[in-house]
Parts: C-alpha cells; structure tokens; sequence
C-alpha cells in the first residue's frame, strides 16, 4: 500500500474514530430527532440556506464514511424541510456521499482486490462492464440490501464512477421519497420499522426485480426485431439444422438427437471435417511415421549397433490415408444416422433464420446451428498466387518428397509438418514473421523447440517477413525482409501455413446479415446465439480458441441453449482450456503462462520442475524438457502449468483436471502416481513448491522439539 493509501486510510480510521469516542451516533437516532424538532424547525426558519448547508454536508459526510445514521437523517430532513425540498436535498446528498464512499473503496481496495482475486473476478467484471446498470438500479430499489454495502462493494469493480452517480441518484429516488415524506409526520412515528410495512417491502422488491425484468423484455424486444421481417412457419419441420459436420456439428446433432429431438445435418464435403480430413488425424499420422524414422537414427543411445529403416514417401502417406479411412466410420453418416441424426450431404442455403435450403429441398427448423469450420489463411502476399503453394489441405496429396520445402509460419501447425518433413529428408526453411517461433508460448518454451529443429537440421529465421514471391531459372525463391535487408530463400515447394480463416460465406450469412466480427469470425454473445436469436455459433467458425476439442466443447452449450434456451441458457465455459502442440519436443498448456500473465497484470510465483531428473524419462532416453506452473503467490493455487517434453500433451491432463476442480498442488503433491512413470513429474513438480513454502519458523521450533528428546 504506497503513501497516498496510508494517509487516507488513516484519516477515515480517526475520523470513524472520533464518532464513536464522541459518541455522536446519539444526535442521529429517532428519539433524540423527535425531542429537537421544534427547535430545528425554528432555526431553519430565521437561517434556511445555512441549515440546508449544515444538513447537506453532514448527510455526505455519514453516507461517505458508511456510519450508521443516515435513515434517521432522512426523516429529519423531511420533518424540517418538508416533501419537495427535502427529498431534493437528500437526492443529491445521498448521491454524492455514495459516491464519495464508492471512491474511497476503489481508491483504497480495489487495486489489492482484484490483482488476489482478478481471475475469479474475470467473470464478474465481464457482466458489471456490461449490465453493470441494470444490476445497481435493482439494488438501489431494494432497501432490504443495506446502500453503505452496495457502495463499497461496487467500489471494487469496474463499474465507471459517472455511471454510478447517475444510476444511484434515479435508483434511490422512490426510497428517498417514501422516507422523506415519512419525517413528515414524524411526531406519528414510534420506530424505524413502522416506516416500511411488509406490503411496501414486498413492492420495492418487485420494483428491485424491474431492471431485470426490462432486460429481458429488451433483449425479446431486439429478438423479435431481428424476425419480424422474416414470416414464421405454422408448424416446423426440425426442432434443429446443423450446417457443418465437423467436431462441433457431430457433437451438437449427437445432443440433440440424444434428447430426441428432431435434428437434420448438412455437409457439403467430407463427413469428419478438417480435423479427420487434413487436420489433426492425418497430421498425427504423419508425425508418428516421422518420429520412428528419427528414433532408428538414435540407436546407439539405446545400445544397438545400428538401425536404419528404408521408406518410400508415397507410401508413408498411403498410410496416412488408411489411418484416415481406419478412423472415418466414427464420424461417418451411417453411424449418425443410426443415432437418429437426418444427415444430407449438400451445400446448405440459409434463407431465413427459420429455412434452409439443400439439394433443392427447403427445411424449415426453430434453430440453426453454424459449425463450418475454417480454413487456410493465405497472405496476399505478391507472386504467391502464381506458385504451387500447398496448405494443410492440399498437403495430404503429395506423394513426392520435396528436396527443399520452405514452410510460411512458425505457429502450431508449421511447426508440426517442418519437423516431420525435415525427418523425411527435406530440406526445410522455416520463415517466421514474428521474433521466434510459437510466439504465444513463453521464450524458454521457444528456445527449446527451436534448439531442436536447428539440432535436426532445420533453418529457424525467425524476424524474416515475406515480401514477394517469383521464380528464377526454374526455381522458386521467396524475397524476405530481414533487419531492412532483402533475404533471397530458395525452394522447390511452399507451405503456407500462417493461420486460419473462419468459413463464414457462401451459404447465406451475409444476404441474411448476420453480424461478423473484426475477426472474421461470426459474432456471438456468451450463449453462442447470433444476432439471430434461433441462430448459434460453435467451433472455429466463430473461435475464440480454433480447436477440435473446444468447437466439440462449445457444441454442447449451443446445442443445449438452442433446443432448451426457452427455460435456460448456458454460458460458455472458456475458464480451463488445454492445448498442445505435437512438435518434438511436445508442448502442452493450460492455463496461463508467464506471457499472458504479464500481460493481464497478473500477479503469479513459478515453480519448474527439469525432466532430466526424472527416472522414467531417463530410462526411455527422453530425459530433456520441463514442467512450468504459475500458481497465486504464498498459494498452491493453479493458475496454469506448460510441459515440453515426450508425452507433454497426456501429462497436461492432470492439470487440467486440477484447475477444473479447484485442487491446488498440495492435492496433487498427496496423490499416488505410479513408480516409474512420466506423470511422476507432475508430482514433482509440486513438491518442488512446497520445498519452497516450507515454514522455515515452525520447522526451527521442530529442530530443537527432536533435539530436547535426544537430551540435547
């Protein structure tokens, strides 16, 4: 707490102080009003403006120091000023001591607040930010919640200081009147209590429940806006329309054919999506092949003489297409269609938030559900629209190893294929635009996998920025820019693989006007509903996080919300979300890390935990990499953890599990793990912390308790 804090705070604690020393609280109770109002009527005559001073001051001094006393001044203030000028006075006193006791708290709390408790306050702030009003005006119009309370306690969010003037004067304005007009007839008046009977406590509650109300009724009012120019059906074909068939569109058709509702799914591909076709299974594919290639060149580490393996690169990726047909029944039409899921295959057409056309048919549904994916990003970048660049898409066609493969981007995905190529035998250029490779990861994350690839022969430039594309001699070569130099790179095929672009055109969004974000992405509230209010969102074509296993995540929620939303909606949970990259040495998270706590001003310890020391890792010859988890400062509470190294993306699952419950590392540090196993690090890493809480004072006392039994 700096200087500034201190005084005020010491200032407010005399202050408080000498109140109740003095015990002023005395003038300020109902019996003690009754006995001077004549005489307070009497001065208020020959001085009317200084007592409507003295009167003014005092209330914003009681209501900014949160002292008791403040409803007997507003009968005071009525009985001497009567109803008009009264409730005016009040009014503005109120509003500004409330303020003043609004300002006090953020001034001396907040900043504490928030950085001990800003995650869980994540959610909190999120709603003040955006129905912050709504939420205070109910407050202010229920006198069974005590103002002194809603004053401090607003102080600590991030409510904006006018808005809450402003909400506060017009929500306590029935309550200033109904007392006001109370202390004029105060002689009538025997207690406090007789002021509110239960029949005008039940009415300012209902009058508390308004806003809420208004809300609702708002939020209806700009649902029917949005359908009012598009005629209803008498009846519905479908309870529900799925566009899209990747892990989004399978899981919510999978829910709601599960609850027995009628569900219709629409693809125009492949059933399974990018994820089955070009994403994640075929790169998985790959990546294994790529990986028991590089082991055999390891075999003297593990006591063979030699070991080679011959390969055909068509045939490695033959295999990849098995693995691909091995796994498609899963997410094929048979099987949802035995689930009781409708599945057409055809290029949907939204024309109207309640139809949608396919292969000539028009269905007409209650809800819809966007699940269409993503795609490639390619960068206008010139010349590259002349070359036979390849993506993760296309990718899965060759059947030629390139001798030179120069990959764009050193995100996830480029990562990924750099490496397995590189194992192949390609010789591959990795040009990334930003400082180093994986840029949302921590630096020592980085250097770690960068340190390999350069190991494995691969060329890392990282700060080189693509700037034109063209072929000389027969020969492809990208013209990059390095520290303001111009940097020939050669290659004989590209892979672009800069990111991904939602899929948000060409079956009716845009004609429709459904809202698109600066992203490129569709727009959606928390419930992942459109601006449509019948029409949802789930999975990359609307984000935030482009993974499988979120777009299966978000599915739930906009299958649930679309079918059941008349009686409830769910907001997305995006608190826990782990991910990995399958690189090697892999890389896994979940949580925050150390970048994107700096950058959210959250405060946070690190405790690591090297895998060179762990036994199981040591006899697989794995023995490289790390556990990192960020936990509250002098707590074992998990505010994320990363893991590089073999197996990272199965050992982040335990905390995954963590966060999601709530169990610190002293809960996974009490777990039995298997002797010898990988996940042993995990435990490690949470003695590790604790060896660093140690109470160094109640383990000295401990150290003379064992000496004085020795005799000592």
């Amino acid at each position: 707490m700096n200087r500034k804090r201190i005084v005020t705070l010491i200032v407010l604690v005399l202050a408080i102080g000498l109140f109740f020393i003095f015990d002023l609280g005395q003038y300020l109770n109902l019996d003690y009003l009754k006995s001077q109002q004549a005489a307070l009527q009497e001065y208020r005559q020959a001085h009317p403006l200084l007592t409507a001073a003295v009167a003014f001051v005092i209330y914003v001094l009681v209501t900014a120091l949160s002292l008791p006393g403040a409803t007997v001044m507003t009968l005071g203030v009525g009985a001497i000023f009567g109803l008009f000028w009264g409730t005016v006075l009040v009014s503005f006193a109120s509003t500004l001591g409330a303020t003043l006791a609004f300002l006090i708290s953020r001034f001396l709390l907040r900043g504490l607040v928030q950085n001990r408790f800003g995650d869980k306050l994540k959610a909190i702030n999120t709603g003040i930010e955006k129905d912050g009003a709504f939420y205070l005006f109910g407050l202010r119009l229920v006198p069974l919640f005590p103002f002194f309370v809603i004053n401090l306690a607003m102080g600590l969010t991030t409510l904006k200081t006018l808005t809450f003037a402003r909400v506060s004067q017009l929500g306590m304005l029935l309550g200033t009147l109904v007392y006001v007009n109370a202390g004029t007839q105060l002689g009538q008046l025997e207690s406090l209590s007789g002021i509110l009977s239960p029949g005008l406590i039940s009415s300012f509650v209902l009058l508390g429940l308004f806003p809420l109300i208004a809300h609702k009724t708002l939020d209806a009012l700009k649902a029917r806006k949005a359908l009012k120019a598009y005629p209803k059906p008498a009846r519905f074909d479908r309870n529900l329309v799925v566009i899209g068939a990747g892990s989004g569109g399978l899981v919510s058709a999978y829910i709601a054919a599960a609850v027995k509702a009628k569900v219709t799914l629409i693809e125009k591909h492949k059933m399974g999506g990018d994820c089955l076709n070009t994403g994640c299974v075929p790169s998985k594919a790959l990546i294994r092949s790529a990986r028991f290639l590089a082991q055999t060149r390891r075999a003297a580490e593990f006591g063979f003489i030699s070991a080679s393996a011959e390969f055909d690169f068509s045939q490695i990726m033959e295999r990849v297409r098995r693995v691909i047909e091995t796994v498609e029944p899963h997410d094929s039409v048979e099987r949802y269609s035995g689930l009781g899921v409708e599945v057409i295959e055809g290029e949907a057409m939204i024309r109207s938030p309640y139809e949608v056309e396919v292969n000539g048919q028009t269905l007409t549904t209650r809800n819809i559900i966007v699940a269409t994916g993503a795609r490639p990003f390619v960068p206008p970048i010139p010349g590259l629209e002349r070359i036979d660049y390849l993506t993760s898409d296309n990718l899965w066609e060759l059947r030629e190893l390139p001798g030179r493969l120069l990959v764009l981007g050193g995100g996830p995905i480029g990562c990924e294929l750099a490496q397995c190529f590189a194992r192949f035998g390609s010789r591959v250029t990795i040009v990334e635009m930003a400082p180093r490779l994986l840029i949302r990861e921590d630096e020592d994350v980085a250097a770690r996998v960068t340190a390999q690839f350069q190991a494995e022969g691969i060329n890392v430039l990282a700060g080189h920025t693509a700037k034109s594309f063209e072929t000389v001699d027969g020969q492809g070569v990208l013209t990059a820019e390095y520290r303001g130099e111009a940097v020939p790179i050669p290659f004989d095929r590209v892979l672009v693989a800069v990111g991904r672009l939602a899929n948000t055109s060409g079956f009716g969004l845009e004609a429709l006007g459904v809202r698109i974000s600066a992203r490129r992405t569709v727009e959606a509230n928390e419930f992942l509903q459109t601006n449509f209010p019948n029409i949802y969102v789930c999975g990359d074509v609307t984000g935030p996080y482009q993974f499988t296993h979120v777009a299966a995540h978000q599915a739930w929620y906009a299958a649930v919300n679309a079918l059941f939303g008349l009686f409830r909606k769910f907001k997305v949970d995006y608190s826990v979300i782990p991910f990995a990259t399958f690189t090697d040495p892999e890389v896994a998270r979940v949580g925050l890390n150390e970048l994107e706590a700096k950058e959210q001003g959250v405060a946070y310890e690190v405790t690591s935990y090297g895998l060179d020391d762990l036994d199981r890792a040591i006899a697989d010859g794995e023995a490289h990499g790390f556990v990192k988890v960020l936990t509250v400062p002098g707590k074992d509470r998990i505010l994320g953890a990363t893991i590089v190294g073999e197996h990272a993306g199965d050992l982040i699952a335990e905390f995954v599990t963590a966060m999601r419950y709530r169990l610190g590392l002293n809960k996974i540090l009490g777990t039995i793990h298997i002797y010898p196993t990988w996940t042993e690090a995990n435990k490690y890493a949470a003695g590790n912390w604790k060896r660093a809480h140690a109470p160094e004072r109640v383990l000295r006392w401990v150290e003379r308790f064992h000496a004085w039994r020795r005799g000592e």
